[in-house]
């Protein structure tokens, strides 16, 4: 395999058995989802060779930096790779320059300017880490990281010893990161809305194994995910193209299925623009036939594709729709016992999908490369 990262390896801890198999893109952020103690950071340090696997091999990019058969273990200061911690790690007594310009081997200014520019780091430059904040000192971390030139980019957790309002200083910079710059990127978490902001890329561990692996789109929507998804918080994923916007009224149409528009509230991007939506299953009702005369303006023709009962709080029953809306395009709604009786809904039945609310990322819109 000559592009994306492939890891396969297996490595006994003293808490779980590591038996991790995938591949990942040659760019964008793949995350790397599971619960305390699954093996999420086992496998970025097993990538960075600060663990070695009993047997296995990792390739990024082509480059073999561990392969057992072939007696292969790269040193970690050789592999190439970026590491962003929990916590930034930088030196005191350097300046932010200094502290951005440490391990650099072959210095290249205009490679510097543009991270720089890309991390808001210029105000900072002749200031020390006693006088950053936390999400000023956690850009610097990352600055460090890219300024190696690294072939793949590791971070674990990198928001995870941050307040809200430094998270959120920090969160627009990890958005455009992918997009600028061109190499994969591992980033470990736990926080189901920085992944749903940041992720290209899912990779849920489950005790050392991977349980599910693939787009964003797909994975969120499989029954792998079910267990973070309160039934509140049931939603689905699409990827959307930006087709034309309605100035009069503010709103934007974008098309996520060959033949499938929605509007939404206006979205500051231009034609063409790829965009995330997020659409909740409890912001989907079902109705028989098309409304023509409601506020709701987004109401498509769907097959019902699979009824699920659930159970949630004082054993208060509850029913999610699988609805199939074009070429294997799916949609959940959430909905009582009573609206599937009395509208006497069966699988197969074609019907009619309003949905009150959909939320619009443009964490995916493409920037130019550096």
């Amino acid at each position: 395999m000559s592009q994306g990262v492939k890891v396969t390896f297996q490595k006994h801890l003293e808490n779980v058995e590591m038996n991790v198999d995938f591949i990942a893109p040659s760019h964008g952020i793949t995350a790397i989802f599971g619960r305390s103690g699954a093996g999420k950071t086992s496998i970025v340090n097993a990538v960075s060779g600060l663990l070695t696997p009993d047997a296995g091999k990792i390739v990024v990019n082509g480059r073999t930096l561990f392969d057992s058969e072939q007696d292969t273990n790269i040193a970690v200061e050789k592999r190439n790779l970026g590491y962003v911690f929990q916590e930034p790690r930088l030196f005191p007594h350097y300046t932010v320059q200094g502290n951005l310009n440490y391990g650099v081997r072959d210095k290249d200014h205009d490679y510097f300017n543009s991270i720089v520019e890309l991390l808001a780091l210029k105000p900072l430059l002749s200031r020390y880490p006693k006088g950053l904040s936390g999400g000023e000192k956690q850009r610097v971390a990352i600055g460090r990281a890219l300024l190696s030139k690294p072939d793949l980019l590791l971070m674990d957790e990198p928001l995870a010893s941050l307040d809200l309002p430094r998270k959120r200083e920090v969160m627009p910079f990890l958005e455009t990161l992918s997009k600028k710059v061109k190499i994969p990127i591992f980033y470990v978490s736990h926080s189901l809305s920085e992944i749903l902001r940041l992720a290209d890329h899912l990779i849920v561990i489950d005790q050392g194994k991977v349980v599910s692996d693939g787009k964003i789109e797909d994975v969120w929507s499989s029954k792998v995910m079910r267990p973070w998804q309160s039934f509140s918080e049931q939603s689905t994923l699409f990827s959307a193209t930006v087709n034309q916007h309605n100035l009069e009224y503010g709103l934007t149409q974008l098309q996520f299925v060959e033949g499938l528009t929605f509007w939404v509230q206006q979205v500051d991007a231009e034609l063409g623009s790829t965009v995330r939506l997020q659409i909740r299953a409890n912001d989907v009702s079902i109705a028989l036939d098309k409304n023509e005369k409601s506020s709701i303006r987004n109401i498509l023709p769907a097959r019902i594709a699979g009824i699920e009962y659930q159970h949630y709080g004082d054993n208060k029953k509850s029913v999610s729709v699988k609805l199939d809306l074009n070429q294997g395009c799916y949609l959940r709604a959430t909905i009582t016992k009573w609206a599937l009786d009395d509208l006497k809904l069966e699988e197969g039945m074609q019907v009619f999908a309003q949905i009150k609310g959909v939320s619009v990322s443009q964490r995916d819109i493409a920037i130019a490369n550096l």
